[in-house]
């Protein structure tokens, strides 16, 4: 489950005032001559006791001038995201998810459906594994008290609304759902298999240790647990998932900098997409950029 699981006033912005140690993720401030892009690591659902965030965060989202997410704001929260996701996930007339599984797999399937009435078997066998393998996994989190509307990339552009900074995104939707959608047959078999075998108390335990990770700005344990561990056991879909992606957004974090208004940017992306030798921290340090960690 981990490994699926690594696919928002200042203190009290959409994701509410909470009390106790603020948490410190991991942010990076890159610079040039005369603009600089602050790297935030996002983690998209968390809990309303894991704000605020610490000082440096916030300053970093004071100074900067406009903001940057994987996707826009306005596609995010659009009404009609989840249907085109669904639209995109429903298998062809004539075929069904059973046929694609491992008759193992849709036993543990239909048990997990009769655990969650909300999903009917009949209704998830008209589905694609890739979809079903994110409804178990959002379902899990879910109950474990883990909010996507308290994840970073939303607290902040809850924030940049009202402050009228602009917002943009790295990427389309579209690009989100078709990177699933084209995954091989097997990927996603072994996807939603994962998902299905993870029992609660194992994935809670996994949620929460990169939870804490990330809280605590702790590079080095997030990518062991993220970055390794998809290289290793799941190569081909870390180089879609992560490699591609983060040099399709390279040059347009680059153009940020280079940008001759002189505006800070900041952009929130996936944690995952930051660390790491394939992450956008060293591959814009390999481009000449000063690239410092905000402590």
């Amino acid at each position: 489950m981990r490994k699926i699981a690594i696919w928002l006033g200042l203190t009290c912005l959409a994701a509410g005032c909470a009390s106790g140690t603020a948490s410190t993720p991991a942010i990076w401030k890159v610079s040039d001559a005369d603009n600089r892009v602050y790297l935030l690591g996002s983690f998209h659902a968390l809990k309303a006791e894991d704000y605020p965030l610490s000082e440096n965060v916030l300053n970093a989202y004071a100074d900067a001038e406009r903001m940057a997410f994987e996707v826009a704001p306005h596609e995010l929260q659009s009404p009609d995201l989840a249907a085109r996701m669904q639209q995109a996930a429903l298998l062809p007339a004539g075929q069904n998810l059973q046929a694609l599984l491992p008759e193992a797999s849709w036993r543990q399937l239909s048990v997990w459906s009769q655990t969650n009435p909300s999903f009917p078997i009949a209704s998830l066998n008209r589905l694609e594994p890739w979809f079903v393998a994110i409804l178990v996994v959002n379902t899990q989190a879910k109950a474990q008290g883990f909010e996507s509307e308290l994840g970073v990339d939303r607290h902040f552009m809850a924030a940049a609304q009202p402050a009228a900074k602009p917002a943009i995104g790295l990427e389309k939707a579209s690009q989100q759902i078709d990177l699933f959608d084209g995954m091989p047959l097997q990927a996603q078999q072994q996807l939603l298999q994962e998902a299905l075998e993870a029992n609660v108390a194992d994935n809670s335990r996994d949620l929460e240790k990169l939870r804490r990770l990330w809280k605590s700005g702790d590079v080095n344990g997030l990518q062991r647990e993220t970055v390794a561990r998809m290289r290793r056991e799941y190569p081909d879909l870390y180089q879609s998932i992560n490699v591609d992606r983060n040099h399709a957004w390279l040059p347009q974090v680059q153009a940020m900098l280079d940008d001759e208004a002189s505006e800070d940017t900041m952009v929130v992306v996936g944690a995952l997409h930051l660390l790491g030798d394939d992450g956008l921290v060293q591959l814009l340090r390999k481009k000449g950029y000063r690239v410092e960690r905000l402590k």
